[in-house]
């Protein structure tokens, strides 16, 4: 008697009696997977190709170093993440119960290949990365970045120029001590040239962030903070406050300006005919809270010897330029041309330019 031949289903599961056929891929779910990810790499080359995405376009050493350091903190994390995520995939597929190929062994528990594989490549990428991190830290620490002292830098030689920072609600005023000027918001800087910022604010916390050019860097009231980075190419960039402390912040922001040594030279030299001045009476005024809707940019001349430090000062002596309470409570309105500041701004304790 010779043996019946094997049903259907049991030819397409390989003799498995009780097992479903194992269904394949269709020809129209594989075009609809390359399409989505052909679209999806187009949207994210879009994305790259933009002009206006600052932080992978840098224009100094040390945006560079951290746009590198971004680069591979990233990818290590995929390199992790990727295979993992595809092997669990993989396994999913495989041992799935209707379709899967895996022998089922009850017995097993251990395999050192896999407990290696699994413990080993993380922890080589983890040290890796803490190698990598200590020495990337070091280059952009905001303190002294290593990438402009660093001997293969041709500009790291050259005569450092210092720029005092503070902040105020909602505005950004740049002092040049050694010239005795000052620049409210907007920076202008030689190119080619170390900048060193020393940073403060006369009111509540915020952050410094020149994305093509330096990192994000906390300014805190009645702290000083510092930054540095060098511009290697002529050019504007934008500046801006990049966390939250109020209604002003969306217009918190500062065009960065970076000149040919001659031309930063001539700036400077017409600085010091700015009709206004800048002493501790005229600081008051400027910190006055204020909301810079216009981009107003603002001169002085003559500014007096120590205001950094003796604004530093009076902050961590308990002296707050404190915001009127009409500068807080539904300013949105009053800034697109709703309801008129209060009393408040008559009397010039808040402004709205």
């Amino acid at each position: 008697m010779t043996a019946a031949p094997p049903a259907p289903s049991e030819r397409a599961t390989g003799g498995r009696p009780g097992l479903s056929p194992r269904p394949g891929l269709s020809p129209h779910l594989c075009r609809g997977l390359a399409r989505a990810a052909v679209l999806a790499l187009a949207a994210l080359c879009a994305g790259c190709s933009t002009a206006g995405f600052w932080l992978i376009h840098p224009a100094g050493p040390v945006a560079a170093a951290e746009l590198q350091s971004w680069i591979v903190d990233t990818g290590a994390t995929f390199l992790v993440i990727g295979p993992a995520t595809l092997l669990v995939l993989w396994a999913i597929w495989r041992y799935h119960r209707r379709y899967g190929r895996g022998a089922y062994v009850p017995g097993w528990s251990h395999s050192v290949p896999l407990e290696a594989t699994f413990w080993g490549a993380p922890l080589l990428v983890v040290i890796g990365l803490g190698v990598y991190a200590t020495h990337a830290s070091f280059q952009t620490d905001p303190s002294g970045p290593g990438v402009l002292a660093a001997a293969s830098n041709p500009d790291a030689a050259k005569q450092a120029v210092t720029i005092d920072v503070i902040t105020t609600d909602w505005q950004w005023l740049f002092i040049y001590p050694d010239r005795h000027i000052a620049l409210a918001n907007e920076l202008v800087i030689p190119v080619h040239t170390p900048v060193r910022f020393r940073l403060t604010s006369a009111t509540v916390a915020t952050d410094f962030f020149i994305p093509q050019l330096a990192g994000q860097i906390d300014v805190m009231p009645g702290m000083r903070t510092w930054q540095g980075l060098i511009a290697n190419r002529i050019g504007s960039y934008q500046g801006f406050a990049s966390d939250y402390n109020g209604p002003g912040f969306s217009w918190m922001r500062f065009q960065t300006r970076v000149l040919s040594a001659a031309d930063f030279a001539s700036w400077a030299a017409g600085m010091t005919r700015a009709p206004a001045h800048l002493d501790d009476a005229a600081f008051l005024r400027f910190a006055a809270p204020t909301i810079n809707t216009h981009d107003t940019t603002m001169r002085f001349s003559d500014v007096q010897d120590g205001l950094f430090d003796r604004v530093m000062d009076n902050v961590m002596m308990g002296r707050i330029y404190e915001t009127p309470s009409g500068m807080t409570e539904k300013k949105s309105h009053d800034i697109n041309g709703g309801r008129q500041p209060g009393k408040a701004a008559a009397a010039g304790q808040d402004h709205i330019r």
